[in-house]
């Protein structure tokens, strides 16, 4: 069976939840058949996988291209499309148009968007046109320019209070689960314990509802950076590189394709052939 958002609601508490990130048909079909519970369609997508130096160059038409392929391919995990930079900041009429896009047309069946208090407008719009919503506080990607850089957030007690009071107004304004990124693990432990809602932590400690990884992280296939609070549990980039490798020196030498790669031609029909050529 589907898993459901009351599902995810369900498992606070009780079980701990997977997430993972996915971008394509490929990477969606691998992470629903391995049995994690939500796949999020996350922009960081805009980094490990078109290039870009940051996520605020992510569009909405390409989030919703990526979310396509993904739900395409995942049969029972919950699939999340991450909303981009400047497709709800600027209107609760423009971030439920654009919420509802990732539901219709990109047949994912919650979204999550970046900030507290702020954006508590949107997500109660969004909530009310009926699309569960998942918060994103502490170290915001999207806020990059206002930051200066990436960097643990919460750090001090009174930035750690205001983390504790975001979340709770994101509770109350509707979300369904939370993501907490790069804070200090006691801080998001008091988060978890603050809120009834699941806390998911990347680089937020063991005691968050659950977790969440970046896919190509995980497997090593983005070698720009590795964040503190990745685990690579595979590194493909070097094995895929060999196999590279391999496959162009065989090429060269003419070991590769060889006869079982290939196809082949009846006899009697090769005959028949050359006597058709030499007619001509």
């Amino acid at each position: 069976m589907p898993i459901t958002v009351p599902d995810i609601i369900a498992k606070k508490g009780r079980e701990k939840i997977t997430v993972l990130t996915a971008y394509d048909y490929p990477s969606g079909l691998l992470v629903d058949k391995a049995g994690i519970d939500l796949v999020l369609v996350g922009d960081s997508l805009g980094m490990v996988v078109l290039g870009y130096e940051d996520t605020l160059s992510v569009t909405m038409e390409e989030m919703l291209h990526h979310t396509k392929a993904v739900t395409r391919a995942v049969k029972n995990a919950l699939v999340v499309g991450d909303m981009p930079f400047m497709s709800y900041q600027v209107s609760c009429e423009q971030a439920v148009t654009n919420a509802g896009r990732f539901l219709q047309e990109g047949r994912a069946r919650a979204v999550k968007l970046e900030g507290g208090s702020q954006v508590v407008k949107q997500v109660k719009a969004i909530v009310r046109a009926g699309i569960p919503v998942m918060g994103h506080i502490g170290l915001t990607p999207q806020s990059l320019a206002q930051m200066g850089r990436f960097k643990v957030q919460g750090k001090m007690a009174r930035t750690a209070k205001k983390l504790v009071d975001e979340a709770k107004v994101l509770e109350d304004a509707g979300c369904f689960s939370l993501i907490l990124e790069a804070i200090p693990a006691q801080v998001a432990q008091i988060i978890t314990e603050s809120i009834s809602i699941p806390t998911i932590g990347i680089g937020a400690g063991s005691s968050c509802d659950g977790q969440v990884l970046v896919f190509h992280d995980l497997v090593g296939l983005f070698d720009r950076f590795l964040p503190k609070f990745a685990k690579r549990y595979l590194n493909l980039s070097p094995k895929i590189i060999k196999a590279i490798q391999d496959y162009k020196q065989e090429v060269i030498s003419g070991e590769f394709p060889a006869k079982e790669h290939s196809f082949t031609f009846p006899e009697q029909e090769l005959e028949e052939l050359k006597k058709l050529l030499h007619q001509d």
